[in-house]
């Protein structure tokens, strides 16, 4: 097993980070809530700062897997003690190797340091067994699930919300 360099992927390196989403949005697109059209008018997920950050996995200075991280109530103070984890995504070349834990693992630690972060929330495709899995395994639990979430070329997928307490 290959163990990744995770690195902060910044604002200015939006190109870079589309072009390696983009892939995954079209070979594993029943697993995103965007298309691969959403995203061409999207704006970079994330903020650059500490409450709001994309994380890369690198292996052998080749990117293999993103995560990010957004405070839900950046702009409304009852919502600001919980964030989302989202765009989860392993390409399929480096899947099997323990990318997407160790991405989960670097959100998590620096996630912790926050000191008013109370909760983290996901959703996830609910017949994706290997990531609720995965989320299991770091303790979220499903607290939710919406039939016909996400409807994508004539087909409905249900989505499962879960959350991992942190306080």
């Amino acid at each position: 097993m290959n163990h990744s360099i995770i690195k902060e992927i910044k604002s200015d390196q939006k190109e870079f980070y589309k072009q390696f989403l983009g892939h995954g949005l079209i070979h594993d697109e029943e697993n995103f809530r965007i298309s691969p059209n959403d995203d061409l008018h999207l704006e970079f997920p994330t903020k650059d700062k500490e409450d709001s950050f994309t994380l890369g996995a690198y292996i052998d200075n080749t990117l293999a897997g993103i995560v990010s991280f957004e405070r839900d109530g950046f702009n409304r103070e009852k919502l600001r003690h919980k964030g989302t984890l989202f765009r989860m995504y392993v390409s399929y070349e480096f899947r099997g190797q323990g990318i997407s834990k160790e991405l989960i693992d670097a959100l998590l630690v620096r996630v912790r340091m926050i000191v008013d972060i109370e909760q983290i929330n996901l959703t996830v495709i609910s017949n994706n067994d290997k990531a609720k899995g995965l989320y299991e395994k770091f303790g979220f639990k499903t607290f939710s699930s919406e039939e016909h979430a996400i409807k994508w070329k004539g087909k409905y997928f249900t989505e499962d919300q879960m959350v991992l307490r942190l306080k």
